[in-house]
């Protein structure tokens, strides 16, 4: 018997525990203009990627469903976002900081209200384990937290008039417009969020298009931005995206875009704009990271750090490692120790105790990773470790893949899957040359105990990416340090301190030194006309 099929033959027949079942949610309304509005037309139904048995094979679970609007629907979200910024004079750009932020909190405190149903969907939506879902979700909470207290030392900051060579000045950060904000189906909560809270915080209107996976789990959240925020200053939009986006791009409205997915995708939706001058992108695209294990590197820590950034969340992560470079000398203990490691991890479902590998969201992933084994088999590479590649339904077992080379799919494309390809190296000069070569630039991971050889690999690297890691995985967070990419990897940079200056201009109010335009300001500032004229200190 197949050991494979022995070890995971019950795989999607286990009995639901009932603290981790959701009722089928068909979703029926959608964000507009501060009101729920109710939808009647077509609908996209939503799978889960946990399968169950039926007379037909095992067939994915049904969620649940969602409107499908079309690009009319689109433009009227579209206008009521606009309507809302009224060209900066809305309710919303216009309110102080202390407001938003008071706006904000209530926010975070009705989102919390929704913990654990949200984390119940991202298990069932996406296939992410009971940890990573809670992980998710708190940390979100705590970024929306520490954006807040960012903003107040932004503000404080800018609570102070400068002057200079004459002229007396105050210096704020002012909201850009409407902001799309897109984002992906692995991360749909943080990722999302890491971009729409800090456009929205500065003043900024948002037009939110829901991922195309996880979209059920941001429902029980729509009640929360209705409450928190004036109308129209968020609205939501559901549908395909190749409908409803392009009217949208092509109306010239959009002021900012924030899209978290592929660069052929962001190009495209960039090149849409009729005004592309006056559209700021803030985008996280692409991703091939690499990781250098060299024979100076301390296999053990080199071989657990790899598992981490390369099956995280089934190696569903644009931080994640896809693609091992390892010296020769070393590669045939660390091809060992790497096998024997992934081999024993255990696949399951989301909520079971201690399982890593998880079921796939995306219906054609499973199909593509086979497709990118066959090829490399085919071309000279072996799996190493048991059961590398076993393929249930929307299951994939993970893969060590060695030896890798040029020639193959996996050196190149960005798997975004439970695949791990590892390619021999002679010399360090060989990944650097990949990496200068490489449409990529966000991260890499180097192991090595040698510090004049670290040394040199950081020298090469921190001009060709825009993260270097030393003996650990890649990875985003802390959430504090700047998250960007060169190449085809970003444009712009978020972090919590970043991502408020990515979403806002620097506005200046100016003013020639007489005793005139003294007090004419210090009359505002002390009656609290203005909103930008302030010298208010918040605590």
């Amino acid at each position: 018997m197949n050991p494979a099929q022995t070890t995971f033959d019950h795989l999607f027949q286990k009995e639901i525990p009932e603290e981790y079942q959701v009722p089928v949610l068909h979703q029926r309304e959608y964000l507009l203009n501060g009101e729920l509005v109710s939808w009647s037309g077509d609908v996209t139904e939503i799978y889960s990627p946990i399968c169950i048995p039926t007379q037909n094979g095992l067939e994915r679970k049904l969620l649940g469903s969602i409107p499908n609007i079309g690009p009319q629907e689109a433009l009227d979200v579209l206008d009521a976002c606009v309507k809302a910024y009224d060209n900066g004079l809305g309710e919303w750009p216009t309110m102080p900081v202390e407001d938003r932020i008071k706006c904000m909190q209530k926010f975070v405190y009705l989102m919390i209200q929704q913990r654990d149903l949200v984390i119940k969907l991202l298990m069932w939506e996406i296939g992410k384990t009971l940890p990573d879902a809670t992980k998710e979700f708190d940390r979100t909470v705590d970024y929306i937290n520490q954006t807040i207290d960012a903003l107040k030392d932004l503000d404080r900051e800018s609570s102070r008039f400068q002057q200079a060579e004459g002229t007396i000045a105050q210096i704020r950060r002012a909201p850009l417009g409407v902001v799309l904000s897109m984002g992906p189906f692995n991360y749909p909560l943080n990722e999302i969020f890491t971009t729409l809270i800090p456009a929205l915080i500065m003043g900024n209107t948002i037009l939110f298009k829901l991922p195309k996976h996880g979209v059920l789990a941001h429902y029980p959240l729509l009640n929360s931005f209705k409450e928190a925020f004036p109308k129209g200053t968020v609205n939501t939009l559901y549908g395909k995206g190749s409908e409803i986006i392009t009217p949208i791009m092509e109306s010239g409205k959009v002021n900012v875009l924030a899209f978290i997915g592929s660069s052929k995708v962001a190009n495209g939706l960039k090149k849409l704009h009729p005004k592309v001058n006056r559209l700021r992108a803030i985008l996280s695209l692409d991703a091939k990271n690499a990781a250098i294990v060299t024979k100076n590197a301390n296999l053990d820590v080199a071989v657990n750090e790899c598992i981490l950034g390369a099956l995280s969340f089934n190696g569903q992560r644009c931080t994640a490692l896809k693609l091992i470079f390892v010296q020769k000398d070393v590669a045939g203990e660390f091809t060992r120790k790497l096998s024997e490691a992934v081999a024993a991890l255990k696949g399951g479902l989301p909520w079971e105790k201690d399982v890593k590998i998880t079921p796939l969201p995306e219906f054609n992933k499973p199909a593509y990773l086979a497709e990118c084994l066959e090829d490399a088999l085919s071309k000279g590479a072996q799996i190493l470790n048991e059961n590398g590649g076993y393929n249930q339904a929307s299951f994939f077992f993970p893969a060590v893949v060695y030896p890798v080379n040029n020639e193959m799919k996996l050196y190149h494309e960005e798997q975004f899957g439970p695949i791990i390809p590892v390619v021999p190296f002679e010399t360090i000069d060989e990944p650097i040359d990949y990496q200068v070569n490489a449409n990529h630039g966000m991260q890499v991971s180097i192991f090595s105990e040698d510090a004049m050889e670290v040394s040199k690999l950081i020298d090469a690297f921190v001009n060709l990416v825009s993260r270097v890691n030393i003996n650990c995985q890649a990875q985003r967070g802390p959430d504090v340090f700047p998250f960007t990419g060169r190449k085809d990897s970003a444009e712009g940079t978020l972090s919590v301190f970043d991502a408020l200056r990515s979403f806002s201009i620097r506005s200046l109010v100016a003013a020639k030194v007489t005793d005139a335009n003294k007090e004419l300001l210090n009359t505002i500032v002390r009656d609290h006309d203005s909103n930008f004229l302030s010298t208010d200190y918040i605590f």
